[in-house]
């Protein structure tokens, strides 16, 4: 009684974790309620009962739906259909990086036709394949080693056989010998039968003498579709499709194809031995055809309306991001600004089927400190640009390149400020240097109006008795000051008289709204404020140096935008998402932390925890427990330590510790 209610209460559990699980993931199949109203599904089924239309196109563009359309067709189609679907041939054709020949893709139609029946129904076909054996391959082989006994005897017996001796007395007794009779003559028929019909397979494809092979040169240039449209044919007699639906043919940009598979269907249907109607149904892009070429290969089109784009994929991705519960983690905007660049459902659910991934290895603990917004970001690159995230792993790639531009960026931002501080520098040095020349200047322009007023024999000039200066001197005499600011002033002439003269109206003269001390002391002023505004500047290009070598790493590449955009571009035609990511700051040299595990070592899952916040400009509690303070000092940046968080108290321990590194 126990093991039964064990039992039971382990298969609730189950059931309870397959929700969750099914909560968290959701598949990226075509889904059947792509059609609910019904409309697409009423117009293939006119399109597949009217005896007048064989070629069905179901147009729209890349991630419309048309697949999940076709799968909710086919819950009301009840007869046999042959699904062809070219997008697992695509990578392998075009690995080489050319284009795919016409042959390569006719040649992949054909195999997953004939492929597509067992190969039990073609027997005759060219195209050998292995049998499976069946549920009477038991009974069969019995009756093969029955036959070639029954031959044995028969053969032994050829005298009595001939003569007819063999059958006598024609009576039931006998039996036995018409039952050795019967078995040996059916199983020599059946082998000459299937030696026969084997003989309508075999074809002479080339013929080959050691390494020499001798084949027609038309071989390697005609339709692969017509070279075997006996194969086709056979195969629509020996089976019941009548609907062949081809998808991703348009993704090879060759119209070519069309018109070989529009002639394949005109034959077979022409074929008398083909009973029924077959009918092929194209899933391709609207512009696959120019103009109105795509009504001439099609007797039926029927348009496919996105149900998502640029403009409205914000739903999809709200409605995601809802699933997994993540509406209080993520940012409304960036989800808003981002949805934008994302108009394919089955992308936008693939995006957050790996973040579900993800943040279960990432976020071992619980306490998400993983930045939400830049994990998404993440992904939605990774799945943008697969391949190019997978260069990222090694170090290359165009996102590699454009993380690697960051020291680069702030060395020469560095040495672009000290250059611009040398020259500030030097122009106050000679600022500073210009000061007794301007001061000269304005003593010249006040002598030179003092030495007009004085008459031609004036060799000398004084104050008050004082020392008596020589004229030529006066501009550079200590008393200049006193002189000019006097009213009256002595000087004396060639013959050593001395008169007195009244100068009371030489300022005025000059400059009639300042004095000569008020003009003094705007040159002294104007080269304070020079000082001044240097030091300001000087000052504002120091900090400008700090705050580079701590500011956020998109901040850092904005400052360089121009020489970013070959970067950009080298992405193509959807260059504008990292550009946007990388710019908005989602993306950023900390990317590591959202594309590996962490495995504790020298750090421990609290260090990595710190180290995370700080790289984030998050600012952690001062008591925010750090195990191994050394390790997380090294791996601190130098402008780390000009920042709040380096004010934690196990930091602070270890770098006034004795042992500090």
């Amino acid at each position: 009684m126990r093991e039964i209610i064990a039992r039971i209460l382990n298969l609730l559990c189950r059931s309870n974790d397959a929700v969750d699980v099914q909560s968290k993931f959701i598949d990226l199949a075509p889904t059947e309620k792509a059609d609910e109203a019904g409309v697409y599904s009423d117009a293939l089924l006119y399109a597949t009962s009217n005896p007048r239309v064989s070629n069905i196109a179901l147009t729209g563009p890349y991630g419309s739906g048309k697949s999940s359309i076709i799968r909710a067709f086919l819950k009301k189609y009840r007869h046999p259909i042959l699904q062809i679907s070219l997008a697992a041939f695509l990578p392998e054709a075009t690995a080489s990086g050319g284009a795919v020949s016409k042959q390569e893709i006719e040649r992949s139609i054909l195999q997953q036709m004939l492929y597509g029946a067992d190969a039990n129904q073609l027997p005759l076909s060219r195209f050998k394949r292995i049998r499976s054996p069946s549920r009477w391959s038991i009974l069969l082989s019995l009756y093969v080693i029955l036959g070639v006994v029954a031959c044995w005897h028969l053969f032994q017996k050829r005298d009595d056989v001939i003569n007819g001796s063999f059958f006598l007395p024609l009576s039931i007794s006998n039996w036995p010998t018409f039952l050795w009779f019967a078995v040996g003559a059916s199983f020599l028929w059946l082998t000459v039968y299937q030696f026969y019909k084997v003989s309508f397979g075999l074809s002479l494809k080339s013929i080959s003498l050691k390494d020499i092979e001798i084949t027609p040169v038309a071989v390697s240039q005609e339709s692969i579709l017509n070279r075997h449209l006996d194969d086709i044919i056979y195969f629509f007699q020996s089976t019941k499709y009548v609907l062949v639906i081809i998808e991703d043919l348009d993704r090879f940009n060759n119209s070519e194809i069309f018109i070989s598979l529009r002639e394949i269907n005109s034959l077979v249907n022409a074929n008398a031995g083909v009973k029924r109607t077959i009918r092929f149904l194209y899933a391709l892009r609207d512009d696959m055809f120019a103009n109105t070429d795509r009504t001439k290969f099609f007797e039926f089109i029927i348009p496919v309306i996105p149900v998502i784009n640029s403009s409205n994929s914000i739903d999809k991705v709200l409605e995601q991001g809802k699933r997994l519960s993540l509406d209080s983690r993520l940012d409304r905007q960036f989800l808003r600004e981002v949805s934008r660049y994302l108009n394919d459902l089955r992308l936008i659910q693939n995006i957050f089927n790996e973040y579900a991934i993800y943040v279960a290895n990432l976020e071992t603990d619980g306490d998400n400190v993983l930045d939400a917004n830049k994990l998404l970001a993440v992904l939605i690159y990774k799945n943008v640009f697969p391949s190019d995230f997978e260069s990222l792993h090694r170090g290359k790639g165009n996102l590699a390149q454009i993380l690697g531009k960051h020291d680069e960026f702030i060395a020469r931002g560095e040495a672009e400020y000290k250059a611009a501080i040398e020259r500030i520098e030097h122009e106050a040095d000679v600022a500073e240097r210009q000061i007794p020349a301007d001061l000269l200047d304005l003593r010249r322009i006040y002598a030179m109006a003092l030495f007009e007023k004085l008459p031609a024999q004036a060799s000398h000039i004084g104050q008050n008795g004082q020392t008596q200066i020589e004229i030529s001197t006066l501009a550079r005499s200590e008393n200049f000051d006193q002189i000019i600011s006097s009213q009256t002033i002595t000087y004396r002439n060639l013959n050593g008289y001395h008169q007195t003269i009244n100068i009371s109206s030489l300022q005025s003269e000059v400059d009639s709204l300042r004095t000569f001390a008020q003009r003094k002391e705007e040159v002294e002023q104007r080269t304070a404020e020079a000082r001044s505004s240097t030091s300001r500047r000087r000052r504002a290009l120091r900090e400008k140096i700090a705050a580079l070598r701590s500011a956020k790493f998109n901040e850092v590449i904005r400052l360089n935008v121009k020489e970013m955009s070959d970067l950009f571009g080298a992405f193509g035609e959807n260059g504008e998402l990292p550009r946007f990511l990388v710019m908005e700051g989602y993306i950023d040299d900390t990317y590591y932390q959202y594309t590996s595990l962490f495995h504790s070592g020298r750090l421990s899952p609290n260090d990595n925890k710190f180290l995370i916040q700080i790289r984030g400009f998050i600012n952690p509690d001062p008591n925010f427990l750090i195990d191994n303070a050394k390790e997380v000092v090294a791996a601190m940046r130098g402008e780390d330590f000009r920042q709040h968080y380096v004010l934690n108290v196990k930091i602070v321990d270890c770098l006034l510790g004795d042992d500090a590194a």
